[in-house]
């Protein structure tokens, strides 16, 4: 699913930027370019950033499929 269109950013990315170590909205802003233009996307962003970083960082494997 797309989180922002401005930057054609998926969630997966938004999940893979936060398995690699991003940690915060700005970081997202910086590595991906999310809520940059409109800002629309920025709650969904924080809300995926949020859901993953509650997950186990082990990996990206499907048993972790809410943040995979």
């Amino acid at each position: 699913m797309y989180v922002c269109v401005c930057q054609a950013i998926t969630d997966r990315q938004v999940r893979e930027a936060v398995h690699s170590g991003v940690q915060s909205m700005r970081g997202l802003r910086q590595h991906l370019g999310v809520a940059s233009e409109c800002g629309k996307c920025a709650r969904c962003a924080h809300g995926i950033l949020k859901e993953c970083q509650a997950c186990p960082s082990a990996s990206l494997s499907p048993a972790d499929a809410a943040c995979a």
